[in-house]
């Protein structure tokens, strides 16, 4: 008979606002490695200590989230803070990366027009006159801070077609959207 091991885990999720509205760095989040990554793995190993110290941030959060006071959300920030940064570092230094980049405004506001407007623009044409740039420019950031062109990188976030969604959900989570649906 053969014996197998039940998985569980955390999935935190939240929304960008929850950790923007009250820091005054607009690039928080794109300053996390493994929230960005083009060339390297989403998933990493980590040692023991490593895990244990990451694994107690998430249950203290999941506490905090069981016992909703007046001040939890300040709690819960502070604790989802520290949470990222301590993953970054632990990323980084896996994978011998910057621990904390910098990244070029323009990108950033290149990445955020993506995001926000991906099903609509295709064309990078309509990005570089949005942000008001050169296409030449914005290659030249996307390359060095992603890897990829701007073509690129605007052709990955392109989910007219389902296989282009599964492929960054793969990407980003190391398993398919059916994948992922049915370990839940």
């Amino acid at each position: 008979m053969e014996h197998r091991k039940k998985n569980s885990g955390y999935t935190l999720l939240f929304e960008k606002d929850f950790l923007t509205l009250f820091f005054t760095d607009e690039l928080f989040l794109y300053r996390f490695q493994y929230f960005h990554q083009y060339t390297k793995p989403t998933g990493v190993q980590m040692d023991t200590i490593s895990f244990r110290q990451t694994l107690e941030l998430v249950r203290q959060i999941e506490e905090e989230f069981m016992q909703l006071q007046n001040d939890s959300n300040h709690m819960m920030r502070a604790l989802l803070y520290q949470l990222l940064v301590a993953l970054n570092r632990f990323y980084a230094a896996s994978y011998n990366l910057e621990r904390d980049t910098y990244i070029h405004p323009d990108f950033f506001r290149f990445r955020s027009l993506l995001e926000n407007q991906f099903m609509v623009q295709h064309r990078v044409a309509a990005y570089v006159q949005l942000l008001k740039i050169s296409p030449a420019h914005l290659n030249k950031i996307c390359r060095q801070y992603s890897g990829l062109s701007a073509n690129e990188m605007a052709y990955k976030m392109d989910f007219s077609d389902p296989s282009n969604f599964n492929r960054f959900f793969k990407k980003l989570t190391g398993t398919t959207p059916q994948g992922y649906k049915s370990s839940l």
